[in-house]
């Protein structure tokens, strides 16, 4: 036995209260950048969390480091809920619809501006659970695709860009107040993805590399 792999073992594991303060850091940060924006204070962050600065810095060295846990965190609560959609049996284009109204839920618009101006977007964490949650999406659709329910011309940029506008609150109005009207108007856009498609969509289907170029 090597001596690394003594050290690796003998590693202690994290206490569960300061796993419980990490969870907590994450929900508040993701909460009030949602209500106030990416600059809110992270003594504000740590109070709503109820713990002290410190134990903020101790867990995240910087705002960008907490600003990628909660944009990882939110990406990957997207990608858990297209893989329930996917494991779900029966009508396809039912489970890309329960799927683009749970994304909705998670508020990922609220997070674009947060992956702006200096934040690094290629951090291999990002990367990975972005990409984890567009290969899931894309089976989700190409799932619908094959039973003949969701039009052709139509790819994975054209939802996530489509979730993400149709679920960004209207100048002046409040964020957490819309969840209703942002449903409605969702169904509007998935019901326009149905095949037989009922138009011609201008341009060439969106990926998300096209999204990223931009």
């Amino acid at each position: 036995m090597t001596a690394t792999t003594t050290a690796q073992r003998k590693a202690p594991r994290p206490r569960a209260d300061a796993l419980r303060n990490r969870e907590r850091i994450v929900t508040a940060a993701s909460e009030m950048f949602t209500e106030f924006g990416p600059d809110v204070p992270l003594d504000e962050i740590a109070r709503r969390a109820g713990v002290g600065n410190a134990t903020v810095y101790r867990n995240f060295p910087d705002r960008d480091a907490l600003v990628r846990e909660v944009v990882c965190s939110v990406m990957d609560r997207t990608a858990e809920a297209a893989e329930l959609a996917l494991a779900a049996t029966g009508d396809a284009f039912g489970a890309l619809e329960r799927f683009v109204h749970t994304a909705a839920d998670e508020r990922i618009t609220a997070l674009c501006p947060m992956v702006q101006g200096t934040f690094d977007q290629y951090h291999p964490d990002l990367v990975a659970a972005r990409e984890r949650m567009e290969q899931l999406v894309e089976q989700l659709m190409d799932r619908a695709r094959a039973a003949g329910q969701l039009r052709g011309d139509v790819s994975v940029g054209d939802l996530m860009v489509a979730v993400a506008q149709l679920s960004r609150p209207p100048a002046g109005t409040g964020c957490l107040t819309l969840d209703g009207f942002v449903h409605r108007t969702l169904q509007l856009f998935l019901d326009g993805l149905r095949a037989p498609a009922r138009s011609h969509l201008p341009g060439a289907a969106l990926t998300m590399e096209d999204l990223r170029q931009a």
